[in-house]
């Protein structure tokens, strides 16, 4: 096997995650460096990261802050436990955290991805209600077409069907509320689309069939990502907040995606003036540059797990090894104070508008039937059909990534969420690129 200058490596050990391993081995696409705006591929060539890594390198790749400062801790202090001992950034990183958090959320609970932060969000949410003496509440509500990473609760919540066939049942007790696509009214909507806030009310109809003393938690994304940037109606969380409320259900945003600048705000809770009980973070926690993740929780379901304990108890038997682990909490830390010290939000909310009349410039070329936007993400749907779209997607990925810009295909949708350090020019560049393979994938077909 061509081993790609790679030694004694080969492609064949690692089994790629979300990937179609046997394609990608066959045609490799490698990148061998990064910096700022741009990666570099295995040919040396410049490649503009239009998805910034996964949605996380907020603040571009191989800032030099962040890397001195997980240097700095890697040779001052490579590893401390979280349990029942600890070190002090883990500690100066929540304080941190905390500060640019939603009112009333201020507590944090530390994990090493989003998975794992969603998971955790399910598990508080099911402690807190049994140390109230509600331990009837069990069930979750999730949303169709929504994503909560892996573990076995986030999947359970989730609505992608797909992710879900190969691991039988998963775990009891999830339901699922309609998703908040609806093209026929919303198509091509400039931000957050004009009708559909009475979707959120199914949530009602639904508690009335499952008794709401049953139902623990409601789990959603803000904006739905993965599924191809579904944009919540106007009007539309706020209800979903006001149903929580007024049965004693937790609301719990998965702001994986949106956390951390990519709406313009620190958290998409700030941009829509709805505050969840809960936020699932990750992502752009550490710029993308050690894995991190964590829960930001209310004082009320903090505390009432920790009066409810026997004196000298473990409050809460749940974590991880690598929980605030030194390295992550370096780069958080160095992150975050990036984010605010140059502007990183600030800059994501001003170059916003620009980002919107450029991606709703793409109405009217070959195959797109629909846009949605909202901060600097974007989903272009392509294609009659899924089916279909799925084949011009990949031909449009195709001609960018030969062009020197990195898009995403999911399903029908070429997905976009860059770097929130992206200029004007590097705006123009992206856009550009991508109405050209929009023309030459029409040609083809």
């Amino acid at each position: 096997m061509d081993t790609l200058h790679l030694g004694a490596n080969s492609l064949e050990s690692y089994w790629m995650p979300f990937t179609a391993n046997r394609d990608f081995k066959r045609n490799p696409e490698l990148v061998t460096g990064a910096s700022g705006m741009y990666y570099t591929t295995r040919d040396g060539k410049p490649l503009l990261d239009g998805i910034a890594g996964l949605w996380c390198v907020n603040a571009g790749h191989g800032h030099p802050k962040i890397v001195e400062a997980i240097q700095k801790q890697a040779a001052q202090l490579d590893f401390a436990s979280s349990f029942g001992f600890g070190h002090p950034l883990a500690f100066e990183y929540a304080n941190r955290l905390i500060s640019v958090a939603p009112e009333g959320l201020d507590h944090v609970f530390f994990t090493n991805s989003g998975s794992e932060a969603t998971d955790t969000a399910l598990k508080l949410a099911l402690a807190y209600h049994h140390a109230r003496g509600q331990g009837q509440r069990q069930r979750i509500i999730g949303r169709q077409r929504g994503y909560h990473g892996v573990g076995f609760g986030g999947l359970s919540a989730a609505g992608m069907g797909p992710h879900k066939r190969q691991f039988g049942m998963l775990l009891p007790g999830a339901a699922h509320m309609p998703h908040t696509h609806d093209p026929s009214r919303n198509a091509f909507s400039l931000g957050q689309p004009a009708h559909g806030a009475e979707i959120a009310d199914t949530l009602e109809q639904m508690l009335q069939t499952y008794d709401p003393l049953t139902v623990a938690a409601v789990i959603v994304e803000p904006v739905a990502g993965s599924t191809g940037v579904l944009v919540p109606p106007i009007g539309y969380l706020e209800r979903l907040r006001d149903i929580c409320t007024r049965h004693g259900i937790l609301l719990i945003f998965d702001e994986v995606v949106t956390g951390f600048g990519r709406l313009g705000h620190a958290f998409a809770a700030h941009r829509f003036n709805v505050t969840p009980d809960l936020i699932a973070i990750a992502k752009g926690m550490t710029n993308g540059a050690v894995p991190m993740g964590g829960v930001i929780t209310s004082g009320e379901i903090y505390h009432t797990l920790m009066d409810s304990a026997a004196h000298g108890a473990v409050e809460l038997s749940h974590g991880y090894t690598y929980s605030g682990h030194p390295l992550a909490s370096a780069a958080a830390l160095a992150a975050l104070n990036v984010y605010i010290e140059e502007g990183v939000f600030e800059h994501a909310a001003a170059i916003e508008p620009l980002w919107q009349n450029r991606v709703h410039e793409m109405k009217g070329l070959p195959d797109v039937v629909d846009i949605r936007n909202l901060g600097l993400l974007a989903g272009i749907e392509l294609g009659t059909d899924v089916a279909n779209g799925k084949a011009i997607a990949k031909k449009v990925y195709d001609y960018c990534f030969e062009r020197g810009v990195l898009i995403r295909p999911v399903a029908n949708t070429i997905v976009l969420s860059p770097p929130l350090i992206i200029s004007e020019e590097e705006i123009d560049v992206l856009f550009s690129t991508l109405a050209a393979a929009l023309e030459a994938a029409g040609s083809q077909l």
